[in-house]
């Protein structure tokens, strides 16, 4: 048979070129051509958020509880999982030709079931549609010299991040094929409250009371209806919401017996001072200890 097979191969060596060559034209259409060919496997990224614990912590309260939900999904290969200081990350791989989109779906399906067992305020997010081989494009954004900003100041690095947050990151997420923007550099704008400690304890107030005051202040999910005789209906809403230190200084921080604690500003003598600030920055550092019993 082979012989035959062959035979016929070199009798009708054209026929052979041109079925091969048709072959070939028909699979380049229908080849993903680049110049990185993204070859990672189906994987769906689970990262989760523990603030003030220790890698030891991380991995029996968040991390385990996470893997043990996971395990048993359809088409799951293996998975991985990394602990670190106040981070969890769990790496989910399925079989090749998995859809994306339905392994997210499984996936966060059973983060649904994780979440009761996760100590509270702990909230497992899923991370974007991208792998190591994705495509990264960095930028930046710089103030021209001299400008100026409508009040007369130079712009700070503090304006360029709040500029990147709130104009050019939302824009850069409608573009197709944006999975994820991070910022980096420059300073979150912040409103710092520093409470004195005596002046509370003279109130009895702890700062747990300070922190649910400021939260309830800032909160506009209360608003007041009241209706006439004309079937009519008139809502008010109070905007509570603290866009300056003036703002947030001129309200009452907590009360105890009727006797209200204000957060003034740091011109006068006061229960706290409240001020704008940046939000520290964090980095991570990696070094080896060679020690001797």
């Amino acid at each position: 048979m082979f012989d035959r097979l062959i035979r016929l191969s070199i009798d009708q060596r054209w026929l052979v070129v041109l079925v091969v060559a048709a072959l070939g034209v028909f699979n380049y259409q229908r080849l993903a051509v680049d110049a990185v060919a993204n070859i990672s496997n189906v994987q769906v990224v689970v990262n989760t958020s523990a603030p003030g614990s220790s890698p030891l912590e991380t991995e029996q309260r968040v991390t385990f509880p996470i893997e043990t939900v996971i395990a048993g999904l359809p088409g799951l290969e293996q998975t991985r999982s990394l602990s670190r200081y106040g981070l969890s990350q769990v790496t989910a791989i399925f079989r090749g030709g998995t859809d994306i989109h339905f392994a997210r779906q499984l996936v966060n399906q059973r983060l649904q079931e994780a979440r009761e067992r996760l100590p509270t305020g702990i909230v497992p997010t899923m991370g974007p549609i991208s792998t190591g081989l994705g495509e990264i494009y960095l930028w930046t954004i710089e103030a021209d010299e001299g400008a100026r900003k409508s009040d007369g100041t130079p712009y700070t690095a503090t304006d360029l991040r709040e500029f990147q947050d709130w104009v050019v990151k939302p824009q850069l997420r409608t573009v197709t094929g944006v999975t994820e923007i991070n910022s980096i550099g420059g300073f979150e704008k912040q409103y710092v409250v520093a409470p004195d400690l005596e002046r509370l304890s003279a109130f009895g107030l702890s700062l747990a009371d300070v922190v649910t005051a400021i939260e309830r202040h800032n909160d506009n999910r209360a608003p007041a209806t009241s209706s006439d005789a004309a079937s009519r209906c008139w809502c008010g809403r109070r905007d509570s919401c603290d866009r300056s230190t003036t703002c947030a200084t001129s309200s009452p921080a907590a009360s105890k017996d009727r006797r209200f604690v204000f957060a003034r500003s740091r011109r006068s003598r006061s229960d706290a001072t409240c001020a704008r600030a940046q939000r520290p920055r964090t980095v991570a550092r990696s070094c080896w200890v060679r020690s001797s019993c």
